[in-house]
């Protein structure tokens, strides 16, 4: 009985790490793919390699894209703390390129689905 139990928590613990691995591997490729876009779309990046910016960095809420008024407008940062322990900091002109290449990539990705599955309005049992 004892050796059945141990066998099923095994598993289950098991399951649940690769579960989890697999949930990190996405969300590492993700982040990866959302830093080539703010590149792309003039993004800078600026490494966290003094204590005070790697302190500035831990305080920031990770791999999400947040916005904060300055003096001259509003600046957008988006902090990896993993990855490059960096942040990639632009202002207006860089989010709404951003926005524009994030919109691009989701229109194309719907045209290759759409390509992909070509069904017509009855569905698949039409």
């Amino acid at each position: 009985m004892i050796g059945r139990w141990t066998t099923t928590l095994a598993s289950l613990a098991l399951a649940a790490t690769v579960g989890l691995t697999g949930c990190a591997a996405i969300r590492h490729s993700q982040a990866l793919d959302r830093e080539q876009f703010l590149a792309a779309a003039g993004f800078r990046m600026e490494l966290a390699d003094t204590a005070e910016r790697q302190q500035q960095l831990a305080a920031m809420p990770p791999y999400r894209l947040t916005s904060r008024a300055t003096g001259d407008g509003i600046e957008y940062a988006y902090a990896d703390p993993r990855n490059c322990q960096c942040v990639y900091v632009g202002g207006p002109k860089e989010y709404a390129e951003y926005q524009r290449l994030t919109r691009e990539r989701q229109l194309a990705q719907e045209q290759i689905w759409t390509y992909e599955n070509p069904w017509t309005w009855g569905g698949p049992w039409w």
